[in-house]
This record gives C-alpha cells, sequence and structure tokens, in this order.
C-alpha cells in the first residue's frame, strides 16, 4: 500500500466512528490548548516585566544597604542594618566620571490632608534627578528644583489620583497641603503613569529628601539610585560605587549594588523556570489523552477483526498492519493538535483584549513542545493495540473468534 493509500484508509476507519474520533480529538485539543495558553500566560508575564524594567532604562543602578555575603541572603527591605547609607554617601557617590545623576532615596507612607480631604500616599524623598532617571514627567507645574539635597524645602509633586481626590478640578499648583504634622506647597503634578515596579505613581507624593528625612525622623535612606554614562559604563560606575562607600564606611563595602542588567537576566531566569513547569504540568493532560488513544485503538482493534483478517488474508505483512493503526493515531493526535494551537492562541487573542499591557503570545518552542508531545504521546500508547491486531490469526479473526 502506498502512503496515500494508507492515510485514505486511516481517514475511512476515523470517519466510521465519529464520536469516538471527536472524543479523542477533544482530548488532544484540551491538552496541547492548555500548554499553549498556559505558557503564553507566562511569557506575557515576562514580557511585561522586563519591559517594565527596561523602560527605566539600562543603565541604572540601585545601592542598597546591607552586603549579601554578610547576611546570608538578600539585603533588608526594611530594619535595621550595619550601616545605613546617608545623604553624604549619596553625595560622594557623583564624584565618579562615570556616574551621570544621583538620586537618594526615601521612602515611607503618610496621609496627604488639604481641603477638609485626606488621603493616605506613598511618600518618596528624592530630588530632582530623580525624575530624569525614572522618566517622569509633571503634567502641571514642574519638577522638584535642582539645589543642594540637604534643604528640607517644604514643596511636593503630587500623583494624578491625589491631585484629584484633594483638589478635584480645580488648578493645585500653589496651594497647601498638609503631610504628616508639616506643610508643603504644591509645585506640581506627576503625569499619569500607573504602576511602576511596584509602586502607583498616579498615588505619590513627591518631596525634598531632606524633607522626607525629616518627616520621617531619620537621617538614613532606603535606597541610592544612580545613572551611570551609558550602558558600557556600568562596570566602572559599580567599581566606583563599591570603592567610594569603602572609603567612607571605614573600610567596609557593606552594601549591595544591583545593576538593571542583573535584574532582567534574574526575571527572565525566573519566568522561563515558570514556563517551562507550567507546561510540563499542562503536559501532563497529553500524556492522559494518549492513554485514551491507547484504549480507543484497543477497542477499535476488537471491533474491526473482520476487516483486520481481510487485509492480512490478502497478503498484508505486519507492519503494514501496524502502520496502518499507528497512522489513525498520528492523524487524530495531529488534528486535535492542530485544533488545540488554534484554540490556545484564540484564547490569548482574547486576554490581550481584555488586558492590552499584558502581552500574551505563546512561544514558538511551547507551540512545537505541545505538538510533538500529542503526537509522540499518541504513536507511544498506540504502538501496544497496533502490534496485537498485527499478530492477530486472519483465520480466526474472519471467523470473529
Amino acid at each position: 500500500m502506498r502512503t496515500p493509500d494508507v492515510l485514505g484508509f486511516a481517514l475511512a476507519a476515523l470517519r466510521g466512528h465519529l464520536l469516538r474520533s471527536g472524543l479523542v480529538l477533544l482530548a488532544m485539543a484540551i491538552g496541547v490548548a492548555a500548554v499553549v495558553l498556559l505558557t503564553a500566560l507566562g511569557e506575557g508575564a515576562r514580557r511585561y516585566v522586563t519591559g517594565e524594567f527596561a523602560a527605566l532604562g539600562t543603565d541604572l543602578l540601585t545601592v542598597m544597604p546591607g552586603r549579601t555575603e554578610t547576611t546570608g541572603g538578600a539585603p533588608p527591605i526594611t530594619g535595621e542594618t550595619a550601616r545605613d547609607l546617608t545623604l553624604a554617601d549619596a553625595r560622594a557617590l557623583t564624584r565618579s566620571h562615570a556616574v551621570r545623576r544621583v538620586a537618594p532615596i526615601n521612602l515611607g507612607e503618610a496621609p496627604v490632608r488639604a481641603r477638609g480631604r485626606s488621603r493616605a500616599a506613598v511618600i518618596v524623598g528624592t530630588t530632582a534627578a530623580y525624575f530624569a532617571m525614572r522618566r517622569l514627567a509633571v503634567a502641571q507645574g514642574r519638577t522638584l528644583p535642582e539645589g543642594d539635597p540637604r534643604a528640607a524645602r517644604p514643596l511636593v509633586v503630587l500623583g494624578a489620583t491625589i491631585r484629584d481626590e484633594l483638589f478635584g478640578a480645580s488648578n493645585p499648583l500653589g496651594q497647601w497641603v498638609r503631610i504628616g504634622e508639616r506643610r508643603f506647597r504644591v509645585v506640581g503634578v506627576v503625569e499619569r503613569r500607573g504602576q511602576q515596579l511596584g509602586i502607583d505613581l498616579d498615588e505619590v507624593a513627591i518631596m525634598p529628601v531632606a524633607a522626607a528625612q525629616q518627616l520621617f525622623d531619620t537621617p538614613a535612606l532606603f535606597r541610592i539610585l544612580v545613572q551611570a554614562r551609558g550602558r558600557a559604563a556600568i562596570p566602572a560606575a559599580e567599581r566606583d560605587i563599591l570603592a567610594i562607600i569603602r572609603a567612607r564606611h571605614e573600610g567596609e563595602a557593606d552594601i549591595t549594588v544591583i545593576t538593571q542588567d542583573s535584574v532582567l537576566a534574574a526575571f527572565d531566569r525566573i519566568f522561563t523556570a515558570l514556563n517551562l513547569a507550567v507546561a510540563g504540568i499542562a503536559g501532563i493532560s497529553l500524556l492522559v489523552a494518549g492513554i485514551l488513544v491507547m484504549n480507543v485503538m484497543l477497542v477499535a482493534v476488537t471491533q474491526r477483526r473482520a476487516e483486520i483478517g481481510l487485509l492480512k488474508a490478502l497478503g498484508a505483512p505486519r507492519r503494514r498492519i501496524v502502520g496502518l493503526i499507528l497512522a489513525e493515531a498520528a492523524l487524530l493526535a495531529l488534528a486535535g493538535a492542530v485544533a488545540g494551537v488554534a484554540a490556545g492562541i484564540g484564547a490569548g487573542a482574547a486576554v490581550r483584549a481584555i488586558w492590552p499591557v499584558l502581552p500574551v503570545t505563546p512561544p514558538w518552542w511551547a507551540v512545537a513542545a505541545a505538538v510533538t508531545l500529542a503526537v509522540a504521546s499518541a504513536l507511544g500508547f498506540a504502538v501496544l493495540p497496533a502490534r496485537r491486531a498485527a499478530r492477530l490469526d486472519p483465520v480466526a479473526a474472519l471467523a470473529k473468534q
């Protein structure tokens, strides 16, 4: 029998049992669609997170108090450290020729009140350099003024949501707000940006870092954000940062410096591992579908004993009988895989329509792996029914014994 004859025979057998074939096809399609959709969601999350970091630029370094090697783990986000970072440390970092900008950061929460209204807000104490480094623009007014970061000027730039809830449609510029127990004059409003690295920039109040230190009664900094003079200058900037802090901290470089590239690489590794794990879990459904193929093929061999006996009586060798059964399984799996890929891509498009910010697109390797696993599992589990069919005695099969 030629290959077209084998395919025609297999298609005729599948059409003869539409319900049975449809159930197997559905099982394969569900398994493949699960792999495609789940990996698409994982890939979308990876692209979204890396895109958020990349949007800040790839020439940024974050200096955090505490050293990973001495603490045995990641630097603490809050709490006591061996030696705090200070404004003097931040100013000293500007001496490096590899550094373009430095933005000391203090972070906390406090209520913002004006006109009898109150709203909890994230307070960011920093300098004018922070706006350029985080690529923040103002919708009204201006950013914090340049000048000595040690000057605790009573100025504040509000997020768009804070502005709306406190002032409504009226102009907030030049108005006074009370943050904690201190009064600040509004000099600007940040344009709407939404979430960025876990902070809703529409719900922040940005003030001079020295004013934030007074507000929270602490001389310590939460972080120091450093911008290198280009991506190629990052290694030199990192070396200079460590050397300057070591000289200021009695010979101890008790800080951790994180670059954007290292953060992106870490997130990429994490999401790749998650994608593989999710794909593996979803792939189990394809093995279950393969077992279903085996059961269906065993039933088919039992129901078609006379047909198989006739083929053997006409001289069909064992390998031809095996090939016919495997061809049926392969066609079922391939059709189910194609339907599953289409369903998975369609579901991903629906997710993109609902959440446009999430770039849900299945990676090519997931689609290829799902289709390959579907066909391979179907063929693997169809071997037993195929060999059983090939071993049938033609006389007994024709007699339906």
